[in-house]
């Protein structure tokens, strides 16, 4: 595999483009992915997120919480979320590099679902802030 920066950036971007195309064909993902407005200009932005995360670059400068508070995901999607990326980040990416970004994204995982659902209800499972 090309380790320059190009050949890493080339990576970077077959792991978003087929992850989402994979998260498209999902059952459980599916409804959430294409429910994604201006579907090419989210795809370039998630590049430049993971091109930040694993090269330190500085393309991304967003705030990637607040765009996810308006979907309609449960932890159950995180779950999902979690074993396809890794799938392809395995896949798509030089071994060391591949775990770093599943690290990474277990922990944004972990710290997305803290913030989306910080209560559990009656049956133990977490929920969301009643909306006002």
């Amino acid at each position: 595999m090309d380790q320059t920066a190009d050949g890493l950036e080339a990576a970077i971007d077959r792991l978003v483009r087929r992850f989402y195309a994979k998260g498209d064909r999902d059952d459980l993902l599916g409804p959430v992915f294409r429910a994604i407005p201006a579907f090419d200009e989210h795809i370039g932005v998630i590049v430049d997120f993971w091109s930040r995360q694993l090269l330190g670059t500085d393309r991304y400068q967003g705030r990637p919480f607040p765009p996810h508070w308006k979907l309609a995901i449960e932890p159950d999607h995180f779950d999902r979320w979690m074993a396809l990326f890794s799938e392809t980040a395995r896949e798509e990416l030089p071994a060391d590099l591949a775990e770093q970004a599943i690290t990474k994204a277990g922990h944004m995982s972990t710290a997305f679902q803290a913030g989306l659902f910080p209560l559990r209800g009656p049956d133990g499972r977490p929920m969301r802030l009643p909306r006002s």
